[in-house]
């Protein structure tokens, strides 16, 4: 196994959104691939073909490349590879490791509640058959798996994991209708892409020892097994609706950035020394699968936020306007010429404190008004007689200001030397006039996002005719 490349896989299944969980299996995928110069890969596990949708498959695609974390390959469907996976099972016949089970669904369930009372699992009795039986009878295929001894797991975050195999039942490989099962799906499917390293949710440790038997009993190397703890909420109980999102989509919606949730899902259960802000390369560099922490890992929403910001703050202020416009769309803000130069150059002066793109999109509105702007009544409150005066001397003031933050925060200050005041004394109703009550940036910025004409017409908007 060391001498064959590294190849990592995902196989979820399209049967509703893309769980956050999947998203961090899929990450750590992709940086031990990565790390290693491997190959990552996706198998969409398609088989329930009652919930499995093209809508469905749709959006694992999408949320992988959403995410940036697209396989280096073109994914495999499992459902197509159906005749593949009949096939190993008539082979596990032909070589005695596999058995036809004809118990009746009644004598099954018979059995099931023999077993349980007994405190043991399920053994058909047709395991050790040597009679003729009508090849027509309705029945299944079974795994002869060993019944004595141990099967070890050497877990790559887990540690050395125990099953004895007296607690470990004879699987179904093909059921009545010929259709093949998970377990031998997924062993027939791994070791047919080549893959080295299985990293999945540990919700799938149990089902470890009994795809080894299957590994064993084909001759086929086992792959290396590391298997991820859940996510939790905040509050240490399993991630649900009421922790918030759920669905990479929601992420998406919520107006995270994606390299930012990549890095604090690289956090969710692996660290390198106390660095909470890395690249994508640095991460690559870093990661290896065995420092993954086997305790759950808690979502923190504070810590997402700081990222996000953070990354907000190193974006390309183009790709930022991309984002804030389709926020924009979906409230349907109206768009009007002009708007994509009024956010490049407000968002740059807004985004210190935004959290989020839809923080972002709030912050950058006030640049967006039209005239006349509806002030609030609190605003209209600061309009005194002598603001106004002040505002209308301040405005012929600006028309021959150079447009830019320094000069315009120079000009502010020196005015108010000039009228003998703080800047409190006309700072506030400047403001109002200019974003309309909405948050917006300091005088200077505010004065630049709107632009000269938009922001003198503004306050002169505000003055008496």
């Amino acid at each position: 196994m060391s001498e064959r490349q590294v190849v990592t896989r995902i196989a979820p299944s399209p049967t509703g959104s893309m769980h956050i969980g999947t998203a961090r299996t899929a990450l750590f995928n992709w940086l031990y691939a990565r790390r290693t110069g491997g190959k990552y890969l996706l198998r969409i596990e398609d088989t329930d073909r009652e919930r499995s949708t093209d809508a469905a498959v749709k959006v694992i695609l999408d949320g992988l490349t959403w995410l940036g974390l697209e396989p280096d390959e073109t994914p495999v469907f499992q459902f197509a590879r159906a005749d593949r996976h009949r096939e190993v099972a008539l082979d596990l016949l032909s070589r005695g490791s596999a058995y036809r089970d004809y118990m009746t669904p009644d004598e099954l369930a018979e059995e099931r509640e023999r077993a349980r009372a007994e405190g043991r699992v399920v053994r058909s009795p047709w395991r050790d058959h040597d009679g003729p039986v009508d090849p027509g009878r309705p029945h299944v295929i079974r795994l002869r798996a060993p019944q004595e001894g141990e099967t070890r797991i050497d877990d790559q975050v887990k540690g050395e994991v125990v099953f004895r195999n007296v607690d470990l039942d004879d699987l179904i490989l093909l059921r009545t209708d010929g259709t093949p099962t998970y377990n031998l799906a997924v062993v027939v499917d791994d070791h047919d892409m080549g893959v080295t390293h299985v990293i999945r949710g540990d919700d799938h440790l149990n089902n470890a020892a009994r795809q080894t038997h299957i590994y064993q009993a084909m001759g086929w190397d086992t792959p290396v097994w590391a298997h991820l703890p859940m996510i939790h909420g905040p509050d240490g109980k399993k991630l649900s609706k009421r922790h918030g999102a759920q669905a990479v989509s929601e992420f998406d919606d919520m107006g995270y950035l994606p390299e930012a949730l990549r890095n604090y899902l690289a956090k969710l259960g692996w660290g390198h020394g106390d660095d909470e802000i890395f690249s994508d390369a640095q991460a690559s560099s870093w990661f290896d699968i065995r420092d993954v922490v086997g305790a759950p890992a808690r979502l923190d929403w504070d810590k997402l936020n700081h990222l996000n910001n953070h990354y907000i703050r190193l974006a390309d202020p183009a790709r930022l306007a991309d984002l804030v416009e389709k926020v924009l769309a979906s409230r349907d803000w109206p768009v009007h010429d002009g708007d994509r130069e009024i956010l490049l150059r407000t968002l740059p002066l807004v985004r210190e404190g935004a959290r989020t793109v839809l923080d972002l999109a709030d912050a950058a509105v006030f640049a967006l008004k039209r005239r006349p702007l509806d002030l609030p009544e609190k605003a209209r409150g600061l309009l005194t007689e002598e603001t106004q005066g002040r505002l209308g001397r301040l405005a012929t003031r600006l028309a021959g200001a150079e447009w830019t933050v320094p000069s315009l925060e120079a000009e502010i200050r020196a005015f108010a030397e000039a009228e003998g005041v703080g800047i409190g004394k006309f700072g506030p109703a400047l403001r109002a006039v200019l974003s309309g009550g909405s948050p917006a940036p300091d005088l200077a910025g505010a004065l630049v996002s709107i632009g000269q004409a938009e922001s003198l017409a503004r306050i002169q908007d505000a003055l008496p005719n």
